[in-house]
């Protein structure tokens, strides 16, 4: 196992520990704990691109890292009525469409590579920065003005507009399949 597959697999142990941190009102350390993890993903990218250790592996762990602590902080946030339900049902379905489209293609025998769209990177850099934006006010007992509520309007509208564009994306990959197994005659 490669350093950078252990600093994602270390990440992965950080979720369960911010979730706990912020129903338990321990808002400083989850704010921190979010921190180390972001900055850990940046560390084990550095490493993994500058030291030759990539891995197919670490192709796999490290967005499904990335994906669990986001995904779990914005539903914690959003129990906890510090974000909109509409966003995080919003965030949580799209994120189901994708996984199971993918999934319906692999089981239909024409699996789709998936790659991440400019609107989606989009997407996830915003819902980065209103997380910890989130975490920030909520660590710190103070709040920072109407940037909140524009990132939860930026990351909607992103999050609406990277779904449509993964499902037209996955669409046309799955019509080309569908055209092709159509029996001539």
């Amino acid at each position: 196992m490669t350093i950078p597959n252990l600093i994602t697999v270390l990440r992965f142990f950080l979720v369960p520990f911010v979730v706990l941190a912020l129903l338990t009102g321990r808002m400083q350390w989850a704010f921190i704990a979010f921190l180390v993890a972001g900055v850990s993903d940046g560390v084990d990218g550095f490493i993994a691109r500058n030291f030759d250790q990539r891995s197919k592996l670490g192709a796999y762990l490290d967005p499904i890292a990335d994906k669990l602590l986001l995904v779990s902080v914005f539903v914690v946030l959003g129990y906890m009525g510090e974000l909109p339900l509409w966003l995080v049902i919003a965030a949580v379905s799209r994120d189901a469409l994708i996984i199971g489209a993918v999934l319906l293609s692999t089981i239909m025998g024409n699996p789709v590579e998936v790659k991440p769209l400019f609107v989606s990177k989009a997407n996830t850099a915003v819902q980065i920065v209103l997380a910890g934006w989130v975490l920030a006010e909520l660590a710190f007992g103070m709040a920072f003005g109407a940037f909140r509520y524009w990132l939860v309007i930026a990351s909607g509208i992103l999050t609406v507009a990277s779904a449509a564009a993964y499902l037209v994306s996955w669409l046309k990959h799955m019509a080309g399949y569908a055209e092709s197994e159509t029996p001539k005659g």
